[in-house]
């Protein structure tokens, strides 16, 4: 994996997270003491500290809270994709995410959604080589 910055390195507690993405499944931690969920997986609760939490399902729906078109970046192999859209997404669970936002299909470079982008937007995750990224929801008229 040396000179690729773009991919999970799992440990032993984030395992169950990643292998749910490489499935096609988003993760979240739910707090079983204060009923708050949390995201980025974490083995304590970051809102009252406790210990007593589990991983649940997520809906994969978010809104778009902020982004910035990312025009270069010299990391392997961000250089080959540029531009592209890093965001952070508000889950409907809750948490707040970081990701990326991806046309309705895999772009080719170069290639952005940001002209349908505009905060509060609607999401839905997608995954991309086991990473979760987000792709806005098609409107009515949108087909």
């Amino acid at each position: 994996m040396a000179g690729r910055f773009d991919l999970p390195e799992p440990d032993a507690f984030t395992r169950t997270y990643w292998d749910a993405a490489a499935e096609g499944r988003l993760l979240i931690r739910r707090c079983r003491a204060c009923g708050r969920a949390h995201h980025y997986p974490r083995e304590f609760c970051p809102h009252c500290w406790s210990a007593d939490v589990a991983w649940e399902p997520a809906s994969g729906r978010a809104t778009l809270y902020t982004w910035s078109v990312v025009h270069r970046n010299d990391l392997p192999p961000f250089a080959e994709r540029t531009p592209y859209v890093a965001a952070v997404v508000d889950l409907v669970e809750g948490p707040r995410m970081m990701t990326q936002v991806v046309g309705a299909a895999e772009p080719p470079a170069g290639e952005l959604p940001a002209g349908e982008l505009s905060a509060g937007a609607e999401l839905e995750v997608a995954f991309r080589d086991g990473i979760p990224v987000f792709r806005v929801v098609p409107g009515p008229s949108d087909g």
